[in-house]
């Protein structure tokens, strides 16, 4: 399988640790940077949900609020509607929700996005970032990859850095992962914070989540995983061991 020679485990500090002494370690703050709404709740809700149960601080990142998402709405109309069912999901997660600005389908990169990103991103104080791989179809979510890999550059490497995948072989492309979570446990709540977002019908874009949940679980050796990459430069390693 797969997953020989890739990490697997707890998201937590330090490996062969189990969740009651991981609850012991220092708290990380977890952030989870996507594209629209959404995004962090399919890709890795699941992890998402595991870190706030060890009483972590978990914030999603969201760099629009979909306002482009909904058929014949307006932007402000669509935001509005998307905005609230990111909180829903959000509560659902035990997170919480943070909007970079940026407008679904318009999203920018350059010096001042780059700057503007970077400054938020510090001021969450993260130890730990997810974000797209970014050899992805849509170009909000390449945005959202490589506005964060500036701000960890620039920062320094301060934080873990992490990628994941959202739709695989649609959207994410050539995602070959280093590390997974087992979330054979809170899938329930992964699968309720995605179909909070009524809006985009998640009988169809869960569909397609499931289907990964079950593969990545597959090559992992469990029901349900999620699939990561660690970018190599990371200082310490913080997800599984």
């Amino acid at each position: 399988m797969r997953a020989t020679g890739a990490a697997f485990g707890l998201p937590k500090l330090a490996p062969a640790r189990s969740d009651a002494q991981a609850v012991k370690s220092p708290k990380l703050t977890i952030v989870v940077a996507g594209g629209h709404p959404d995004d962090p709740e399919s890709a890795c809700g699941g992890a998402m949900a595991r870190y706030a149960d060890l009483g972590n601080k978990v914030i999603s990142l969201y760099l629009t609020r979909g306002e482009a998402g909904i058929p014949g709405k307006s932007h402000d109309e669509a935001a509005a509607i998307r905005t609230r069912e990111a909180e829903r999901a959000c509560e659902i997660l035990k997170a919480r929700p943070v909007f970079a600005g940026q407008i679904d389908g318009d999203t920018e990169i350059n010096a001042s996005r780059y700057r503007q990103f970077r400054e938020l991103l510090e001021g969450l104080k993260p130890d730990l970032v997810f974000t797209h791989w970014p050899v992805d179809t849509h170009p909000d979510h390449r945005a959202a990859s490589l506005l964060v890999y500036d701000a960890w550059l620039r920062l320094r490497k301060s934080f873990e850095l992490y990628y994941f995948e959202v739709m695989t072989g649609a959207q994410t492309q050539e995602f070959d992962p280093t590390q997974y979570v087992d979330i054979t446990g809170t899938e329930a709540r992964k699968r309720a914070a995605c179909y909070a977002h009524v809006s985009q019908n998640p009988d169809e874009f869960y569909a397609d989540h499931d289907m990964m949940n079950r593969f990545r679980g597959m090559e992992a050796g469990v029901k349900y995983a999620e699939a990561f990459v660690r970018h190599r430069q990371s200082a310490i390693e913080i997800l599984p061991g």
